[in-house]
């Protein structure tokens, strides 16, 4: 049975594609992820999820728009709203602003079977161990009820491991921060990372 798989990227990728095959389904990939900046990273992570499409024989969409100017558009209202505590406080562990992201991604998928004649979908983002799975879940049920396909649910984080070691063997390109260019800044900036540990410290101590 064919099932549309959300590709976050080529690395993120390998787990679930080997365990869908093994589960009985043919995982054909679609890749919508305009929250990736900047561009040249947008650029390579479509190139990777490419070419390991391609290393493994699966079949590919890719939907080739640079989506800087609506990411920027659908979260600057979240961001701008929480200030500089975006940074610092999450919510269940994760910014706000992934609930938009999540959706949008998950929403487009969703649409993208439905016009297609899928009849049911997943994504690799239940591979992420930095993922709020619950959110996503929700997300992608309530998305999957709008368009009339159904969403395939697995915990595709039993196979982490497994999934680089898979990567790291094919040569796949892998990156270092979850996309946006917010992530980017909280992954590098030690400033951040500074303030968050020392609030947490505070948080505790409360």
């Amino acid at each position: 049975m064919k099932i549309l798989l959300h590709m976050c990227c080529g690395p993120c990728s390998c787990y679930p594609v080997k365990k869908l095959r093994e589960e009985g389904f043919e995982p054909i990939g679609f890749f919508f992820n305009p929250n990736i900046h900047p561009y040249q990273e947008w650029r390579q992570r479509l190139k990777t999820a490419r070419e390991f499409a391609e290393k493994v024989g699966m079949e590919i969409h890719v939907v080739n728009h640079y989506g800087l100017r609506e990411f920027l558009t659908k979260t600057f209202s979240v961001v701008e709203g929480l200030g500089d505590d975006d940074t610092i406080n999450f919510a269940d562990g994760f910014h706000n602003r992934c609930k938009i992201c999540y959706a949008w991604r998950l929403g487009e998928t969703a649409k993208f079977a439905a016009e297609n004649n899928f009849e049911i979908f997943t994504s690799t983002l239940f591979y992420s161990i930095h993922q709020n799975h619950e959110l996503m879940k929700k997300i992608a049920e309530s998305v999957a009820k709008n368009f009339g396909v159904k969403f395939f649910y697995e915990d595709f984080r039993a196979g982490w491991d497994e999934g680089i070691a898979i990567s790291k063997e094919l040569e796949l390109y892998r990156q270092n921060y979850c996309g946006c260019i917010f992530s980017e800044e909280e992954r590098f900036s030690n400033d951040l990372k500074k303030i968050r540990r020392a609030k947490f410290k505070a948080q505790k101590k409360s």
